[in-house]
């Protein structure tokens, strides 16, 4: 009587040890499905912040970066400016003195 009980006890026991492997293996797959998705998340932040610098500098490149109150400055800078560059604007200075 004794013994058979002691054979239940021992067969609960390795299926209980079972069940808890098979968790185990479960929960090593989900931290490692967790593990690769996190490394895509970051390769993937890692990108968009190369992408936002490249698109800063075209935009800063292009002019395109400027405030409202920057922009006046801008276009008047530009009117100022000799057109042709400065040989241009070397030469008129000569041929309008007195």
């Amino acid at each position: 009587m004794r013994d058979l009980e002691l054979e239940r006890k021992i067969e609960q026991l390795e299926e209980e040890k079972m069940h808890l492997r098979l968790d185990a293996d479960v929960q090593k797959l989900e931290t490692e499905k967790l593990r690769k998705g996190k490394n895509k998340a970051e390769e993937d932040l890692e990108s968009l912040k190369t992408d936002y610098k490249k698109l800063r500098l075209s935009i800063i490149t292009a002019g395109l970066g400027k405030t409202s109150e920057q922009w006046p400055m801008r276009l008047e800078k530009k009117r100022s400016r000799p057109i042709g560059g400065k040989r241009n604007f070397k030469r008129l200075k000569h041929e309008t003195r007195p």
